[in-house]
Formats: C-alpha cells, sequence, structure tokens
C-alpha cells in the first residue's frame, strides 16, 4: 500500500491505484495539447521508468499513442528492448497495434483503465499479447473514461 494525503487525512491506495493516477497526469497533458486524452507509464520495481500520452496530431504520425510513447521511454532507459519485469499502466484499454508492441517487449504486466470495446485488443477473443504478460482492467474505469467521453463530446459540439 502506498499512503496519499487527501485534505488532512492520509489514505492508503492500492499501487495500481497510485501508478494509474501518474497515467492519469499523463492523460491530462495530452488533452491540454488536443490530444485524445490517453496517458501511460511503465513500471519498474516501483519506479516509474517511461512515460507517455498521445502525440498522434502533435507529430502527425498515427502509430504515436500513449503507450508507444511510454514503452520506448522505458526501453531507452534501461538500454534494453524487453521489459520483463515491468508494468505498463495505461488509462484506456490498449488497441491492437500497441498490445502487438507490448508483445514485442515481452511486458511482464499490462495495468488499464477503461475498456475500450470499439478499438481494444480484448474484443479480439485472442491472445495477442506475450503469453506470460498479465492483464488487468478496469483501474480507476470511471475516471479514465470520463477523460475520453468528454473530449468526444466537446469534439462533436464543436463540429
Amino acid at each position: 500500500m502506498r499512503y496519499v494525503t487527501f485534505g488532512d487525512e492520509p489514505a492508503a491506495i492500492s499501487p495500481d491505484e497510485f501508478f494509474m493516477n501518474e497515467a492519469l497526469k499523463e492523460a491530462k497533458l495530452a488533452l491540454a495539447e488536443k490530444e485524445i486524452p490517453i496517458g501511460a507509464i511503465v513500471v519498474c520495481r516501483g519506479q516509474i521508468i517511461g512515460r507517455g500520452h498521445n502525440l498522434t496530431e502533435r507529430l502527425t504520425d498515427v502509430s504515436a499513442h500513449a503507450e508507444m510513447q511510454a514503452l520506448t521511454a522505458a526501453a531507452n532507459f534501461i538500454g534494453g528492448k524487453y521489459l520483463k519485469e515491468c508494468t505498463l499502466y495505461v488509462t484506456l484499454e490498449p488497441c491492437v497495434m500497441c498490445a502487438g508492441a507490448a508483445y514485442w517487449f515481452q511486458l511482464g504486466k499490462i495495468v488499464f483503465g477503461a475498456y475500450d470495446v470499439k478499438l481494444g485488443f480484448g474484443r479480439l477473443n485472442q491472445k495477442i499479447t506475450h503469453p506470460k504478460t498479465i492483464i488487468t482492467g478496469g483501474i480507476k474505469e470511471n475516471e479514465c473514461a470520463e477523460l475520453v467521453r468528454e473530449f468526444f463530446k466537446k469534439k462533436r459540439i464543436k463540429t
């Protein structure tokens, strides 16, 4: 357990919730840059070694997803291409591309916030992540989903 302060009261939260809060900070950075608000971090042995948020608009690159940014930063940090002892925290269920990248990085665990029923890799009903990768979904699901929902709601109003 980790302890954070809410007002004057310290409260215990799980490591998954703690690190998902960090991924949410990245998602809010994406939102501030008018990107789809998805954030990701990579954690190894309790330390954040990679951060990323969507950069598809700024970089005009459809592959510049939050997960790709965080995974690349983590690999650069450790100086290797495999992240077997690492966990990817991402605010939205990874798409097929990002789940495939997680396979090649041999990621130890993926923890995501909101489910993506349209584009998430889980809808395929086949394992595209590494066989040893542990998957956990629904951590801070409502908060993660609300960011994306509000982004697209405002986008529809403007058009």
